[in-house]
């Protein structure tokens, strides 16, 4: 079935298109009002039926960016271990306000982010049993920064790690 140009279609094919596009997006994923409008400008939707559209969907309750950036850092932090400053790069990067990516973050439990750095740590360990000393710290420090974790909680944690593996060797 041949899809009839953007340009040729009247408002009311439109409107249906755009709601097409809406609905087969949110049946994949949540996705932020901005990853939506930013799928039907990539298909060519006017501005005022994106508009339009997104509203409709807004007011239904089935686009909500508070609920999609809930969603979204809960399932990075657990599934990534990203830190706090990572997941708020990455909702600007989603387009969700700032304000709701402020109060997102902010409810998430500081000692969470500490254990999942230390989880991190832990799993990669296992791999580096080979390495030194030096080359253990500056991997594992390094993995810990790309994640988004400051300086000073990498090397708290993987020095922590670091001691506990050895401490682990020595009973042995």
């Amino acid at each position: 079935m041949k899809r009839t140009p953007v340009e040729e279609m009247t408002p009311a094919e439109l409107a249906s298109f755009a709601k097409e596009i809406v609905v087969r997006k949110l049946s994949e994923r949540a996705h932020s009002r901005s990853d939506l409008a930013q799928a039907l400008a990539r298909k060519l939707v006017p501005e005022g039926v994106v508009e339009a559209t997104l509203d409709k969907f807004e007011t239904a309750g089935l686009i909500d960016d508070e609920e999609f950036a809930r969603s979204w850092v809960q399932s990075r932090q657990r599934g990534k271990g990203l830190s706090s400053r990572a997941l708020a790069m990455e909702l600007r990067r989603k387009g969700v306000d700032d304000e709701i990516s402020k109060e997102v973050i902010a409810e998430l439990d500081p000692d969470a982010e500490v254990e999942a750095a230390h989880r991190l740590v832990r799993s990669r360990l296992r791999s580096l049993s080979r390495f030194d000393e030096a080359t253990k710290l500056r991997r594992l420090t390094g993995m810990l920064a790309r994640k988004g974790y400051s300086s000073q909680m990498c090397f708290e944690v993987v020095r922590q790690e670091l001691g506990a593996d050895k401490q682990a060797l020595d009973s042995m």
